[in-house]
C-alpha cells in the first residue's frame, strides 16, 4: 500500500518519550514530498513523577516538538482502552529498558512482575484487539543476552501466534573496521551517527490473504563519516559537567558490570543465531 497526502500511514507510539519515530517520519517528509503520515495517538506517562501529566519532562518535550499533537497523549498504555482507540497502520513499541539493561538492576520482564521493562506485556491486548499492519519494537541489546532470551523468544511466540512474521537485523559485515554486527541488532554507529549504541530491533509484520509470507529486510550498514567532534557544541555550561570522583566510580563500576554481562551475551547470542535461515536473506 502507498501512503501519501491521501492515505497517510497512520502511527501509534508507546513509551513515546518525546517520539524520534515522528522525528524520523519528518524527515521522511522532506525526502520524499509524496509520503505523509499522521500520529493517531502516543502513550506516554511516568509512573513515578509526582508531577501531573502535562508536567512530566518527555511530555513537555513531545509537546514541544509536536504541538498539533498535544491533546492525542494517551498516558499510560497499561490503562488505555484499546476498544475505543482509533485504527492505526503501524505501531512502536520502544518498552522501558531499566530492567534489562546493564547499567540497571536486571530484574527482567517477567509477565506480571511489575518491573519496569514487563510492561512490554501490555501490548500484547493493543496487538490482539488492533491488528496493525506493522510493529516495530526497540530495547537495549542486553535483551539478547543468555538471561534474558528465553523470555524474549516467549514474547516473540506470542506475536507470531497473532498472526504475524518477525524480523530482527541479520550479522552483516563491516570491511572498513574488520568486523562483523551481531545478529538481531542495529548500532547508530554503522548508520551515519558518531554514536556507539547497539540496539535490539525486531519488525512484525501481519500475514494476510493477499502477503500470507510478508518479507523485510533490514537496510545494511555503511562506514561512517561524522565523527564526534562534528556534533558537539563548542561552549557547554559547566553546570552539565560530572566530577571527577564521581566519573571515576561510574566507569568502574560499569567496567565490571560489562565484564559479566558479556559473558551471558556470549551464551546468549550463540543460541539466539539459530533463529536465522540463510533463506530469510536471499
Amino acid at each position: 500500500m502507498k501512503y501519501n497526502k491521501e492515505n497517510p500511514l497512520k502511527v501509534a507510539t508507546l513509551c513515546s518519550g518525546y517520539d524520534s519515530q515522528c522525528l524520523a517520519f519528518e524527515r521522511l517528509k522532506k525526502n520524499f514530498p509524496e509520503f505523509d503520515y499522521e500520529l493517531v495517538f502516543w502513550s506516554e506517562f511516568d509512573p513515578e513523577s509526582k508531577q501531573p501529566l502535562e508536567k512530566q519532562p518527555a511530555v513537555i518535550a513531545h509537546n514541544a516538538l509536536f504541538p498539533q499533537w498535544a491533546d492525542r497523549n494517551l498516558g499510560d498504555m497499561t490503562q488505555i482502552d484499546w476498544e475505543n482507540v482509533p485504527d492505526f497502520d503501524l505501531v512502536f513499541g520502544s518498552t522501558p529498558c531499566q530492567s534489562i539493561s546493564q547499567a540497571g538492576l536486571q530484574h527482567g520482564f517477567v509477565k506480571g512482575s511489575g518491573t519496569r521493562s514487563s510492561i512490554i506485556w501490555n501490548m500484547h491486548d493493543c496487538i490482539r484487539i488492533k491488528r496493525p499492519k506493522y510493529i516495530v519494537m526497540e530495547n537495549v541489546a542486553a535483551i539478547l543476552s543468555g538471561k534474558f532470551l528465553p523470555l524474549l523468544l516467549l514474547w516473540c511466540e506470542e506475536v507470531e501466534k497473532m498472526g504475524y512474521m518477525n524480523f530482527m537485523p541479520q550479522e552483516f559485515e563491516t570491511p572498513w573496521n574488520g568486523g562483523r554486527t551481531r545478529n538481531g541488532t542495529l548500532n547508530s554507529k554503522n548508520y551515519g551517527v558518531p554514536q556507539n549504541r547497539e540496539r535490539w530491533f525486531m519488525v512484525s509484520i501481519l500475514r494476510t490473504e493477499d502477503d500470507p509470507a510478508p518479507k523485510y529486510y533490514f537496510p545494511e550498514p555503511f562506514p561512517l563519516e561524522k565523527r564526534l567532534k562534528d556534533v558537539l557544541e563548542d561552549k557547554v555550561d559547566e553546570k552539565y559537567y560530572i566530577n571527577d570522583k564521581l566519573l571515576e566510580k561510574i566507569m568502574s563500576e560499569n567496567s565490571e558490570k560489562c565484564d559479566d554481562d558479556n559473558e551471558q551475551d556470549e551464551d546468549g547470542l550463540s543460541d539466539f543465531g539459530s533463529l536465522f535461515e540463510e533463506d530469510d536473506f536471499e
